[in-house]
């Protein structure tokens, strides 16, 4: 919560990863020496201790880039070291890529497989026991910091819960400051110390570490009266804002010359994330088009060969920014199927379909041309998927934050299809998953989702 409290500890827990990482690479070539050698020649020592300043770089930086080192997150102590570990497992298939195309010599498989697993272990006992040993340190009262709670925002009752689960945050609150000086519903058996108007004396009496400004909406006309009385107090002040009602997929605080910008709902991906999803996404895309090449030519045929028309169809879509962009798909209806009349969704039994577009949608196999639109940047692999701007102008108004699902680029497949919601079913449902995968967005949810479409296979009752 505090600058010092994540200086202090992000220094301690990045000291002692990369001790524990050095520790482990040293113990695992000592553990391959004193193997059973099968005739296998000597690894040598030297080679092996030049790679530790690498390891500790590069292990550094994956932690760091899949934000192991990210204190501002509540996360529990099962999640945390889950997360260790997704990051470990990284740096150790980057380091094996490295090794083996960068490097003129060969490091022995079985030190490789000692340091994953022997690294994986030293990392997850020594960052429980630094969490225990904080925990313990701050339940008994070391470096305590007590807090001032002023105002009654919606925010309030879930900031004394989580530092109520959080004690090796030592964060204690002392009381609370409310419009009325009365007691609030939901925090009952907080101690209320008084009014807006009596700031200042709460805060010279009770003499907190930090004082937290957390008005209500309602409460905002106060906000100048409380600073006001704030502005020569030793106490640290941090003024958190009402806008949890306004927040779907959350936000950010920027600091431009001086001053402070609150981001609302923006996309979770940074620059480098978005560059390694795209390098992701054109290397894979261009994998599968040259695998499925025959595939894909067959299927043109086919679609030639049983009604006429272009094996191909395109269709405006929208995608990342609001932007449209023509999405290719295998043709699977007549080629007057829409006419004159208003865009519908294709409905069960549609008699617009042909008879191999019907297996072409049941399949899934009519979307493939779409790995096209991922190669040149128009879609990903994984992302909401893309709808027509005609449907989308009617989702806006019935659909609560629907617009938020264009934060990122539009997917192949996502997580509300792998879920079942496709077709003709709850759009409620499909948004709900859609902002889902944009608030927890990660290359571990990426894969699973991949894995998911590839394990459950491409045929749905509801694709029609």
């Amino acid at each position: 919560m505090t600058t010092r409290y994540r200086t202090v500890v992000s220094v301690l827990f990045r000291t002692t990863d990369a001790l524990v990482v050095g520790a482990a690479w040293l113990a695992s070539f000592w553990a391959r020496v004193h193997s059973p050698r099968l005739g296998m020649k000597e690894p040598a020592f030297e080679t092996y201790v030049a790679l530790a300043p690498l390891i500790l770089i590069l292990w550094a930086v994956v932690f760091s880039f899949l934000g192991v080192y990210h204190l501002g997150r509540m996360r529990d102590l099962k999640t945390e070291v889950l997360l260790l570990w997704r990051a470990h497992a990284w740096a150790l298939l980057l380091f094996i890529f490295l090794a083996y195309f960068f490097d003129d010599h060969r490091y022995s498989r079985l030190v490789l497989l000692y340091f994953g697993l022997l690294g994986a272990v030293a990392l997850a006992a020594f960052r429980i026991s630094l969490r225990t040993l904080l925990r313990s340190l701050r339940r008994r009262g070391y470096d305590v910091r007590r807090i001032v709670i002023v105002g009654s925002a919606a925010t309030v009752p879930t900031l004394v819960q989580r530092f109520a689960l959080f004690p090796e945050l030592g964060m204690v609150v002392a009381g609370l400051v409310t419009g009325h000086g009365g007691a609030v519903p939901w925090l009952p058996d907080a101690p209320v110390l008084g009014r807006f108007s009596e700031v200042r004396r709460v805060v010279e009496s009770v003499r907190p570490n930090d004082v937290l400004v957390a008005l209500a909406s309602h409460e905002m006309t106060e906000l100048n009266v409380v600073l006001e009385q704030l502005r020569d107090s030793t106490a640290s002040v941090r003024l958190i804002p009402d806008v949890s009602s306004h927040v779907a997929l959350g936000c950010r605080v920027e600091h431009f010359e001086g001053l402070a910008i609150i981001r609302l709902n923006d996309s979770p991906l940074d620059t480098w994330q978005c560059f390694a999803k795209r390098c992701i996404d054109a290397t894979l895309s261009a994998i599968a088009l040259l695998v499925l090449l025959p595939l894909l030519v067959l299927i043109a045929v086919l679609v030639k060969l049983t009604s006429p028309g272009p094996a191909l169809y395109s269709q405006e879509r929208m995608g990342l920014d609001g932007k449209t962009f023509q999405m290719l798909k295998f043709r699977s209806m007549r080629v007057d199927a829409e006419g004159p009349v208003a865009a519908g969704w294709t409905r069960k039994s549609d008699p617009r379909r042909t008879r191999f577009g019907t297996l072409l949608r049941k399949t899934s196999l009519d979307e493939l041309p779409q790995l096209w639109n991922v190669l040149v940047g128009h879609m990903s692999l994984v992302g909401p998927r893309p709808e027509r701007p005609v449907f989308v102008q009617q989702f806006r108004q019935q659909i609560p934050d629907y617009m938020l699902r264009h934060k990122v680029k539009a997917g192949i497949t996502g997580w509300a299809q792998v879920n079942g919601w496709r077709g003709d079913t709850s759009l409620t449902e499909r948004t709900a998953c859609d902002l889902y995968y944009i608030r927890n967005w990660s290359f571990d949810l990426d894969l699973k989702i991949l894995w998911m479409t590839l394990w459950k296979g491409f045929a749905n009752k509801n694709a029609y």
